[in-house]
């Protein structure tokens, strides 16, 4: 698209200059004192002149609609081509998100803390909580601002879970954009995964919400092995 512009500018730049070039020909052609019997032939090479420089005209008009056009064409092209980046940035996970969605509460009671060899909440629970949630149809998914990818890693490390490679602690609190009815209704089914975790002690609360925030993700994407295909091979 760039290079039809510039190349209509080079033409219209092309026939502006012609058409100077004819003016200052024509002009200087008036200064000269011809005999007589040339005065026809002038005539006529007037008239001809005239009508090259008409026809200049009506196409510089032309060209310059083409640029616009081309132009425009242009901005629509970028516009889609910026639309469709925010998409996949916001399929990736790495654009902040906000919408109708649930916000789950997890906490321990203060004595099981910091109880020697006991870990209130662990690992696979918040990777359940995750999966009925993505089950449900959440949208995009966060633990305590760290948000889910696929290869997002929850690990419990001592007293603590990392996820992300960040280190979080209670309270837990996970963020899911999406109907925020049928969510909730995942997660408080009769012996799901939040009245498993009300049994053993933990205080954990389900809230609805209009405007539920999921931040982007924060750490790093590479790829050590895998590289984009070619279309087709």
């Amino acid at each position: 698209m760039h290079r039809s512009v510039y190349i209509s500018i080079i033409i219209v730049s092309i026939v502006l200059g012609l058409m100077a070039s004819i003016q200052v020909r024509y002009m200087s052609a008036g200064e000269i004192v011809l005999p007589r019997g040339s005065e026809q032939e002038l005539t006529m090479e007037k008239r001809l002149l005239t009508k090259d420089i008409e026809l200049l005209r009506e196409e510089t008009i032309d060209l310059h609609a083409k640029i616009e056009e081309a132009g425009k064409g242009h901005s629509e092209a970028e516009v889609a081509m910026l639309s469709e980046f925010a998409k996949i940035s916001s399929y990736a996970g790495l654009t902040d998100l906000t919408g109708q969605g649930v916000k789950v509460i997890i906490n321990v009671k203060p004595d099981d803390e910091y109880q020697p060899g006991k870990y209130p909440v662990k690992d696979t629970d918040l990777l359940k909580i995750i999966n009925d949630l993505r089950g449900a149809g959440a949208e995009a998914i966060s633990v305590n601002e760290q948000r889910i990818l696929a290869t997002s890693e929850i690990r419990e490390s001592g007293r603590h879970i990392n996820v992300n490679l960040v280190r979080l602690a209670p309270p837990y609190v996970i963020t899911a954009i999406g109907n925020s009815t049928t969510l909730k209704s995942s997660l408080e089914i009769k012996y799901g995964i939040i009245e498993d975790l009300q049994e053993r002690g933990l205080s954990v609360t389900v809230e609805n919400s209009d405007n539920v925030f999921v931040p982007a993700f924060s750490g790093t994407l590479r790829f050590d092995f895998a590289t984009p295909t070619q279309e087709g091979g």
